[in-house]
């Protein structure tokens, strides 16, 4: 039987790709337990999930400490105590130190709405149909220091319509978030991840069938 992999989960929201690792986990889809979920918002509604599966969770307001290293510093105290093996963040508004990432190097998961490289930082699906782009997307990749940058561990793929709006994009986009991240903390549970410089190998996985795709679709050629 795998080993399950022990996480922490980092929030600041709703917490919705927390419910859908809770939901892999719950189904047997996901080798992982959530050992601790911390949130900086003490009013996120990713808490209220915690209680409802009986999770355990805490609150750290960011308000309440004078640095941001001191601030991360308590995050670390917490999650090594919880026996926390891989840290995953799950909408967690907060831009990390460089004290946390000695703690947990190559061991921070992040997921963001749109295919890294492009579109970092914040407002992306606005940013991506006001752009115009064809296709969006998201990203599963392990954190560093840059904002948005780390080696890709996942990416998903999905088409931008002419009438999309930011709400429309980003509500395709999100399905495709809850179906990625938990498959990201899989590959890992299963030690099928391996890092070479800037890139990702996963071991034992099939080769993508050749086929391109077309936005808008061709006709003619």
């Amino acid at each position: 039987m795998l080993k399950k992999v022990c996480i922490g989960v980092l929030v600041s929201g709703s917490g919705s790709n927390l419910q859908s690792i809770i939901d892999h986990i719950e189904s047997g889809t996901l080798d992982a337990e959530i050992k601790i979920v911390i949130s900086n918002n003490p009013d996120a509604f990713a808490l209220d999930r915690c209680k409802k599966h009986q999770i355990c969770a805490m609150v750290v307001d960011h308000r309440q400490f004078d640095s941001r290293e001191s601030y991360d510093r308590q995050m670390i105290a917490i999650l090594e105590s919880s026996g926390v093996e891989l840290v995953v963040m799950a909408g967690f508004m907060r831009i990390l130190s460089s004290e946390f990432f000695r703690a947990y190097p190559r061991r921070i998961m992040n997921i963001h709405p749109a295919l890294l490289p492009a579109f970092p930082g914040t407002h992306v699906q606005k940013k991506a149909v006001e752009y115009g782009v064809k296709f969006a997307g998201c990203t599963v990749h392990f954190a560093d220091e840059g904002v948005d940058t780390g080696p890709i561990i996942i990416q998903s793929v999905v088409p931008v319509y002419e009438d999309d709006t930011t709400d429309t994009l980003a509500a395709r986009i999100l399905k495709e978030e809850h179906r990625i991240y938990p498959q990201a903390i899989q590959y890992y549970a299963e030690g099928r991840i391996k890092i070479q410089g800037c890139k990702v190998f996963i071991h034992n996985t099939h080769r993508l069938a050749e086929k391109a795709l077309h936005n808008p679709p061709l006709t003619r050629f």
